[in-house]
């Protein structure tokens, strides 16, 4: 092992551009690890753990390019340092024939009759770049995140006095006239709306609900429901719904909101004459239920009550889509192999929502559950790159995320952690999501198979038995193949669940020898 690193002050290169770089490092011959990054402190870290963080990039600041290398010999680490170079200097874009624009003025004057603008930079330029847009008479999606509260009510307000939607900052999907913005599915048209302030809760319902189909689908931010911006997004969005013909039954998404935003949301949804299912995940089902409208304990339920509603039928709820001998079967065949003193579930997500869903679910099934996000903050863990006891950790926070690309994108994080807690003896499940559409990772689940298959001998090694569930939120018509990507999954040991609160049942099942099953309602 030699390890050689390079490091360039003050460069910054987004996200997508140092996945491929890395990638592009350990295709070189005798390059056995590679890692581009930006040198903040939590990547310093990451490299650290995966034993490529050298004194150099140590010392370097977080504005700094950091790249390292791990090759079998010095002349080979060596000779790919000098080709780090050359790989910089690439551009894509260009080598594709795409139409570059250095400024947002040059892309509107060019597409002169547009009206959404996707605002993609850093968070510290966002804002200004959304002012811009909104003042040229133009929604704005913005993808961004680290914008500042202040400064979303005052591009919120803006847009809210010129009729113009700002789904954002930190909008992660959207599908708008059938087109999908950020991280989406490729879903049929279809008589169901929704609003959502989750990216990947808008994900799972849209997806679930693909056979009888979506209209549009308003992403808000995640700060959206928040006291200090007061759901001026969602309250906007709901409002097209109502006037769109083609929206036949809206579903809403969201953390709770602030007690006051949740009452004057209810008061929109409750004036539009049309069906709503209401989806404030871990809220209270009672304030929903006292206004008339249909409360959702989950996403998958959300969706499920939805299709009832567009097809003319009575909403209703379900645990699993198998019959419970079927799950029962599943849980005795992957928990009797399980050593005494393997006890926790380990969940590694991509999907924030999801990851929140989870620590719902297994509160109620396991009880307390550790996270770098957590229900409680007492179950903050100490060290977000180590578990503690039951543990859900979101990777696609900005703690995981600063300088590196998404886990939807990037799986190598996630395969070094999942290999960590598969060492674990403590171990009893590892839960995850994959999620397929447009931005996600061309073949999730061909690239997590071979970590899942190491991570099950690792266990193995130990005289242990290594259960993972998980579930895979797309469509059949997502680039992937929502049916292909589970077979892959299938085919390396997975426990394949048809939704994230399904796999997540199924984990708790599993891990208690089946005795979470009296607390499942």
């Amino acid at each position: 092992m030699v390890v050689r690193s390079v490091v360039r002050r003050n460069e910054y290169r987004d996200s997508v551009v140092l996945m491929r770089i890395s990638k592009q490092l350990e295709e070189l011959e005798g390059v056995q690890k590679a890692s581009a990054i930006m040198a903040t402190e939590n990547n310093k870290q990451l490299l650290k753990d995966a034993g490529l963080l050298t004194d150099e990039i140590a010392r370097a600041a977080p504005n700094d390019l950091a790249v390292a290398v791990d090759a079998t010999s010095a002349e080979l680490a060596e000779n790919a340092i000098a080709a780090i170079e050359g790989m910089l200097a690439e551009k894509p874009a260009a080598e594709r024939g795409e139409l570059v624009y250095k400024t947002l003025a040059a892309a509107t004057a060019t597409a002169a009759d547009s009206n959404l603008v996707l605002i993609s930079v850093p968070g510290p330029f966002a804002a200004r770049e959304a002012m811009r847009a909104l003042r040229d008479g133009k929604h704005v999606f913005i993808f961004s995140d680290g914008v500042p509260v202040e400064d979303e009510v005052k591009l919120k307000r803006f847009g809210e006095e010129r009729g113009l939607l700002v789904m954002g900052p930190d909008c992660g999907t959207a599908i708008i006239n059938g087109v999908g913005l950020g991280f989406s599915n490729v879903v049929r048209r279809g008589p169901i709306g929704i609003v959502g302030a989750a990216g990947t809760g808008i994900q799972q319902v849209s997806s679930l609900v693909d056979e009888v189909g979506v209209s549009h689908a308003i992403g808000t931010g995640s700060n959206d429901p928040k006291e200090a911006i007061g759901a001026i997004t969602m309250r906007a969005g709901l409002k097209l719904l109502a006037g769109d013909p083609d929206t036949k039954v809206i579903v809403v998404v969201s953390k709770p909101p602030a007690p006051k935003v949740a009452r004057e949301v209810l008061k929109v949804i409750k004036r539009i004459n049309k069906p709503a299912v209401v989806n404030f995940i871990g809220g209270s089902p009672a304030e929903v239920k006292r206004v008339g409208l249909v409360p959702a304990d989950t996403l998958e339920d959300a969706a499920v009550k939805a299709m009832a509603l567009a097809r003319g039928e009575k909403p209703k709820s379900i645990l699993f889509s198998q019959k419970p001998a079927e799950i029962k079967k599943i849980v005795r065949s992957e928990s009797k192999r399980l050593k005494p003193k393997q006890e926790y579930i380990r969940g590694l997500y991509s999907g924030g929502t999801f990851c929140y869903e989870a620590m719902l679910i297994l509160r109620k099934l396991v009880g307390g559950v550790y996270s770098n996000t957590p229900l409680d903050p007492k179950l903050k863990l100490a060290d977000v790159h180590r578990s503690q006891k039951h543990t859900c950790v979101d990777l696609g926070t900005g703690v995981y995320t600063v300088g590196r690309p998404h886990p939807m994108i990037d799986f190598r994080f996630r395969q070094e952690r999942l290999l960590r807690e598969a060492a674990d003896p403590e171990t009893a499940v590892i839960l995850f999501d994959i999620v397929l559409g447009y931005g996600a990772h061309p073949d999730p689940a061909g690239e997590i198979a071979p970590t899942i298959q190491e991570a099950k001998k690792i266990a193995e090694r130990d005289g242990r038995y290594l259960p993972v569930v998980a579930s895979v939120c797309g469509t059949q018509g997502d680039p992937q193949g929502l049916t292909v990507q589970e077979k892959k999954l299938r085919d390396v040991g997975v426990v394949v669940m048809p939704s994230n609160a399904q796999a997540v049942r199924m984990a708790a099942l599993i891990a208690t020898r089946g005795k979470a099953w009296g607390k499942l309602k």
